[in-house]
């Protein structure tokens, strides 16, 4: 192999390792700017979620700050474990959520998802939190590994 090959592998690797945090970047960004253009419409929507007003006051305003954190913290090497991991505990909680709405745990089956996710049906929400939360292990992991070679 000469060196223009193994500079088109390393390039092929390196694109691939920066894979997850670019999908989840990319997710949690268009999520986070979508509820906070759309405010009134998204915090409307969380006061109309299962929970006390009191925390759907809070969570309006701390969801789409936790989203676009998470972005940030994915968009820098130094800071994309955090990311990865805050991006794990963050789709556990919507995936348990969506869990339970899938069940009929609640009496009525409130979303207050962005733009096109807010289409689908409840089995394909989960189907899709499973698979994100399945990028960010695979991220952490790819994101491990770096650190243990240097």
């Amino acid at each position: 192999m000469d060196i223009s090959e193994n500079k088109f592998e390393m390039n092929i690797q390196a694109s691939l390792s920066q894979a997850p945090s670019v999908l989840l970047i990319l997710i949690w960004a268009y999520s986070g700017v979508e509820k906070l253009l759309r405010f009134e419409q998204s915090r409307k929507a969380f006061h109309n979620q299962t929970f006390p007003a009191e925390l759907a006051e809070i969570l309006s305003h701390l969801v789409p700050i936790a989203e676009l954190l998470l972005a940030l913290l994915l968009l820098f090497s130094i800071t994309r474990w955090w990311g990865y991991l805050g991006s794990i505990l963050l789709l556990t909680v919507f995936l348990t959520y969506v869990g339970l709405i899938w069940v009929g745990a609640f009496p009525r089956v409130p979303c207050n998802c962005a733009g096109i996710i807010e289409n689908l049906g409840w089995g394909a929400h989960f189907i899709l939190n499973m698979f994100l939360i399945g990028i960010s292990v695979a991220g952490m992991r790819l994101e491990m590994g770096k650190k243990s070679e240097s």
